[in-house]
């Protein structure tokens, strides 16, 4: 019939990863400012991305009020903190 609707997808039993490639999936954004402040330091973080909230009076909760409404710092802070676990991984 062409008014009937497409049934939707079924759902992967509970408890099954949804997303198992995903190194992002289930990462807090506090966890990965917290993570790359304690892997690179703040002047680190801040030489690596450069913004105010990394680099004058630094802290996780200042980073995290700006980063959730700056949708380009966020992207910047996910792609450093890939790079550091790729980075972590090459040194084992």
């Amino acid at each position: 019939m062409p008014n009937e609707l497409p049934e939707p997808p079924a759902h992967p039993p509970a408890g099954a990863p949804t997303q198992p490639r995903n190194p992002l999936h289930g990462v807090t954004l506090e966890a990965m400012v917290t993570a790359l402040a304690d892997f690179y330091g703040w002047d680190g973080l801040a030489q690596h991305i450069a913004i105010r909230c990394f680099s004058v009076d630094p802290s996780v909760s200042s980073s995290l009020k700006f980063l959730r409404k700056t949708p380009w710092a966020r992207d910047k802070v996910e792609s450093l903190y890939l790079f550091m676990l790729r980075e972590q991984r090459r040194a084992r």
